[in-house]
């Protein structure tokens, strides 16, 4: 298996846990949240659209976000997302199997 197909299934697995984490600090619409995850992981993490907007789709059709459409003053109308409940259940949970994960394989490398 090749570095960019490992990163790409790495990335896939995270995208759930980096859209919840970004948005736990108020609502977002799609862009924002890629450039805020591009931000804070030093763009280790770039999502693009192919792998942002499903990631948001299913999400939001599990209940653990809210979309609005909104007016904006640069341009079309954007979808801004935000947690539910429920959302931060999950990102809770995802934060405790990350914490599990990296341990496990600290333990395993170390």
């Amino acid at each position: 298996m090749d570095e960019k197909r490992i990163k790409g299934q790495l990335l896939k697995g995270m995208t759930p846990l980096l859209v919840l984490s970004v948005l736990k600090d108020g609502e977002l619409y799609g862009y924002e949240i890629a450039q805020r995850i591009r931000e804070r992981t030093d763009s280790v993490f770039a999502l693009n659209e192919g792998a942002l907007y499903p990631a948001l789709h299913a999400l939001e059709a599990e209940g653990s976000l809210t979309a609005t459409w909104r007016e904006s003053d640069k341009g079309p109308k954007r979808r801004y997302y935000a947690l539910t409940d429920k959302g931060r259940g999950k990102l809770a949970e995802h934060e405790r199997e990350w914490v599990t994960f990296r341990t496990a394989v600290a333990k395993a490398t170390g």
